[in-house]
């Protein structure tokens, strides 16, 4: 091969070894950069291992927190149920013992009424004559120079409510009650017909006695439709002034209340007298602007004393009941008292007798000797 052959093959090989180093090079810096990146890979996994341990490990501890925090849950909701259940049972408890004391307190007020029913008396105090006995000493005069005193004593008298078809009967021995009251039923001849009568003993309802004791003023009075036409210190001015004019019928004032809300007051004078005048007129005309008349009370108190209940069972009277009516009213009450007057049939001197026919009813009132009367 020539000198001129060998130019260009050389020449191909130069560029053939610079496109060989240039791959070599591309090929090195491809390997650096893929070290490069290898390692960026494996910093990034070592620190999302880190990571990932890290998150583990919080996971852990959150799990184990919830079983914590579930195990803690379940323990005081087990706490909270039974706190429950014994609240529960301590408001049935309480609702029994609310309604049981219900129960109790309705009873108490039913005793309350029937006893109030029982011992309440409402009855007039019939008009005394009084006889004049002594005059009062100069001590007792002063106690009682402003006031009336007076003292009723009340006496309830045991009574019993006969119906119809009853009989009560009153013997003279306690013995002949007894006698009649030891038998089942008393067979009574009626003409030609006989009757059974059942004997009973006779309860009575308990009966008080007591006193009542009455203060009534001789100075003082009360009036009331007084009405607010005025502010009130002025309506209490002008009243004073004029419970104060002879000419009104009134006199020297001690003193005067007035109250604005109920129009109401009470007025006390120096002497007696005017006290009396005014209550037995019953009005007064009252200068409060204009004229007002007011009604005048009597200014009294009273006090109940000596508050006494007894009750007993009259031993000579018999209480007979299944009385047929066989016949009229007095002729079967004759009958009644001769069959009882009989020592035949256990019977003896009859001292009272009050039948009752069907349809009819009569009241009873016993004496503390156990003599009946009847009204």
């Amino acid at each position: 091969m020539s000198d001129a052959d060998e130019t260009p093959v050389m020449g191909e090989l130069r560029a053939d070894a610079s496109d060989a180093a240039a791959e070599i090079q591309k090929y090195k810096d491809l390997m650096e950069s893929a070290d490069t990146e290898r390692s960026r890979l494996l910093l990034e996994k070592a620190e999302a291992e880190t990571e990932k341990r890290k998150a583990e490990a919080e996971l852990q501890g959150f799990m184990e927190s919830e079983d914590t925090i579930s195990d803690q849950f379940n323990r005081d909701l087990l706490e909270v149920q039974k706190e429950k259940k014994s609240l529960d049972r301590a408001n049935q408890d309480l609702k029994r013992d609310l309604h049981d004391l219900q129960k109790k307190l309705q009873l108490k007020r039913d005793e309350s009424d029937s006893l109030q029913r029982k011992f309440k008396i409402e009855a007039r105090i019939p008009v005394q004559t009084v006889k004049f006995v002594r005059a009062l000493e100069r001590e007792e005069a002063e106690e009682v120079d402003d006031q009336v005193q007076s003292v009723f004593t009340v006496t309830q008298r045991p009574s019993f409510l006969l119906k119809g078809g009853q009989a009560l009967i009153t013997f003279e021995e306690e013995k002949v009650a007894e006698q009649i009251l030891r038998l089942a039923k008393c067979s009574v001849a009626c003409d030609r017909a006989k009757m059974d009568v059942k004997p009973y003993a006779l309860s009575l309802d308990p009966s008080v006695k007591f006193e009542v004791h009455i203060q009534v003023s001789k100075k003082s009075v009360r009036f009331c439709n007084a009405p607010p036409t005025l502010p009130e210190e002025r309506m209490r001015d002008r009243l004073e002034l004029s419970f104060s004019r002879a000419s009104r019928g009134g006199g020297e004032v001690e003193k005067l209340e007035y109250h604005k809300d109920t129009g109401s007051g009470r007025v006390t004078f120096l002497s007696t007298g005017v006290a009396e005048n005014l209550v037995h007129r019953g009005k007064f005309c009252a200068d409060a602007g204009s004229d007002v008349v007011l009604d005048v009370l009597p200014l009294y108190e009273y006090q109940l004393r000596k508050f006494q209940t007894y009750s007993g069972a009259p031993s000579r009277t018999v209480l007979l009941g299944g009385i047929q009516a066989l016949m009229d009213e007095e002729d079967l009450q004759d009958h009644l008292e001769i069959h009882f007057q009989k020592p035949s049939n256990y019977g003896g001197e009859v001292e009272n007798i009050k039948y009752v026919p069907d349809g009819a009813q009569l009241t009873a009132f016993f004496s503390e000797d156990g003599k009946e009367k009847e009204e």
